[in-house]
């Protein structure tokens, strides 16, 4: 462009009575090179909800609520992927059981969809687990117990007379260097139990073998989810915490 300038400039000098037509359009291209505005970049399209990306998940359980009658006196798994693979409905098969783990969720996740992962009866009784993906994540344990007990102060205000458990945070082979942090948050979460009307479990010391780690038979090869054997002790603890707070009536009458 700077070259059609200079090149208009000779030009002129050459014939100051007019000058060549090529050298006006260059002249009105940089004028409107210079005005016009740069093309804007079309706006995105409006997402509802941007940050937390489970609407597969989420309405996967709505399509559950619909599909068959209610689970009454049912018990509420709620958290994240160690409540999704676990076979909770075989392993407490004399009991309605409905599963509302989604892989990945944080405790804020759990909080976000919180009325939309609820059953459309009253639970029984409630299980929870879910922080450790927060710790993954690099929220401060001090913020993961907060989010935690704002999250069991809102099942106990929902559910007044049900019986509620929160798992503790588990020990893996993977993130075994967040032990500290978990137990700050395990700590932190069991000293409110009484105040805060919940039961806290202890399901990580089952996971240890007897040098103090974790033991690897009890797990899945990423080092991080259990597998059949380790969910075993979990399901023993869990459903010997059941038997004393809320036996079985009688059989379940649907699992969703």
């Amino acid at each position: 462009m700077r070259m059609a300038n200079i090149a208009c400039a000779r030009s002129t000098a050459i014939k100051p009575v007019r000058a060549p037509s090529w050298c006006v359009a260059a002249a009105a291209l940089l004028l409107t090179a210079a005005t016009v505005p740069p093309p804007q970049k079309p706006a995105a399209l409006p997402n509802a909800d941007p940050v937390f990306p489970f609407s597969n998940e989420i309405e996967a359980f709505a399509k559950a609520n619909s599909a068959g009658p209610p689970v009454r006196d049912a018990t509420l798994f709620l958290g994240s992927s160690s409540i999704r693979l676990w076979d909770i409905a075989g392993s407490f098969h004399d009991i309605g059981t409905v599963n509302r783990g989604f892989g990945g969720a944080t405790t804020a996740h759990v909080l976000h969809y919180y009325k939309r992962l609820l059953p459309p009866v009253p639970p029984r009784s409630v299980i929870v687990y879910v922080g450790e993906n927060d710790l993954a994540a690099g929220t401060a344990p001090e913020v993961v117990a907060r989010d935690i007990l704002t999250l069991l102060k809102k099942l106990r205000a929902d559910y007044p007379r049900a019986p509620i458990a929160f798992m503790s945070l588990k020990p893996s082979p993977i993130r075994w260097t967040m032990r500290p942090k978990m137990a700050q948050v395990n700590a932190a979460v069991a000293s409110r139990a009484k105040d805060g009307g919940f039961v806290y479990l202890d399901v990580g010391s089952v996971l240890l073998a007897p040098d103090g780690l974790p033991d690897a038979s009890l797990f899945r090869p990423d080092g991080l989810h259990m597998n059949a054997r380790g969910y075993q002790r979990w399901t023993y603890l869990v459903d010997a915490w059941l038997d004393r707070v809320a036996p079985p009536r009688g059989g379940p009458e649907s699992r969703s």
